[in-house]
């Protein structure tokens, strides 16, 4: 496929770095987050128009520390750190429009699934329809085809289940479970994966979670902070993304590397800098001189379970 991981079915809307700022609100999940959003297609290049062939793909069968996510607070502020629209692009996507199904009930007919499409014959998710399911369906995990588009609403996976990941070309992703429950409140998922909705719930997506030590993804994907947990996300480092490497995208920096605020990166003179992820409970190994492993969670922050000594390394501040 043209490009790997959790946004490469998603959005290959054109997506453009908003300032990175560090976490000023103690509510906030991480330490320094970049606010830079996540390129959706490999090398860091955005392309135009599409919601369903970049970067918020979803992997599958990703292990790492399990979470059974609710949803999170779908402002978009391109300033907040907390915000879910800086990985899956909420701008990018209509707002529910012209919904003819509920996706949490799945209250389609017979034989029917409640999927979400675009309804003005692009590529952005802004509505859900009624589609047949398919007479030998894929599960999440499994291999799937889309017919018409990677956003078109009509695949091959299972009912509560739709194709991922897709390459815009061959039509080919993989099946990702949709949340469970009846609404946001209780949305649940499998251990492992974490209930994300953006757009107005125009998409209800359990994404795998990972561990940003082990960068335990598939090969082709990063492990990044979204929200309140880290996600598989695809590598749009491209030739570049090395430590210091100016950078434009949370993804866009190398394995085990995340875009982040200048101040923490010597030298920095771009918007943001690449630099490592690091274990607060090991000896100092950060790049830079004056760089330290700081954690990422900080003392009022309760991290998920297993990543308690995340950190990154940065100059204090």
């Amino acid at each position: 496929m043209e490009v790997t991981g959790i946004f490469r079915g998603l959005i290959s809307a054109a997506m453009i770095l908003s300032a990175c700022s560090g976490k000023d609100d103690p509510n906030a999940s991480g330490t320094a987050t970049s606010t830079t959003e996540t390129s959706s297609s490999k090398g860091g290049t955005s392309s135009s128009g599409d919601a369903s062939d970049s970067e918020s793909t979803t992997t599958t069968g990703t292990t790492g520390t399990s979470s059974t996510g609710t949803s999170t607070s779908t402002s978009t502020d391109p300033t907040d750190p907390t915000d879910p629209c800086l990985f899956l692009g909420c701008d990018d996507f209509g707002g529910g429009s012209e919904d003819e199904c509920d996706l949490w009930s799945q209250d389609c007919p017979e034989g029917d699934k409640c999927t979400p499409w675009d309804s003005d014959g692009g590529s952005s998710w802004n509505a859900s329809k009624c589609v047949p399911v398919d007479p030998a369906p894929q599960l999440p995990g499994d291999a799937c085809t889309t017919e018409g588009g990677p956003a078109s609403g009509v695949d091959n996976c299972a009912k509560g289940s739709m194709c991922w990941d897709v390459d815009a070309e061959t039509g080919e992703g993989v099946c990702i479970a949709l949340c469970e429950g009846t609404n946001a409140e209780d949305a649940t998922c499998d251990p492992g994966f974490t209930c994300k909705i953006p757009a107005d719930g125009v998409l209800i997506l359990c994404l795998p979670v990972c561990d940003p030590l082990s960068q335990d993804c598939p090969a082709g994907d990063l492990c990044l902070p979204y929200v309140d947990a880290f996600i598989c996300v695809a590598d749009a480092s491209g030739e570049g993304g090395f430590y210091g490497d100016p950078c434009e995208y949370a993804n866009a920096c190398k394995l085990g590397l995340y875009c982040l605020n200048p101040e923490y990166v010597e030298g920095c003179q771009a918007a943001g800098c690449c630099t490592p992820f690091c274990d607060i409970n090991e000896a100092n190994t950060c790049p830079g001189e004056t760089q330290e492993c700081i954690p990422w969670y900080e003392e009022w922050d309760m991290p998920p379970p297993g990543l308690a000594s995340v950190g990154f390394c940065g100059v204090p501040q």
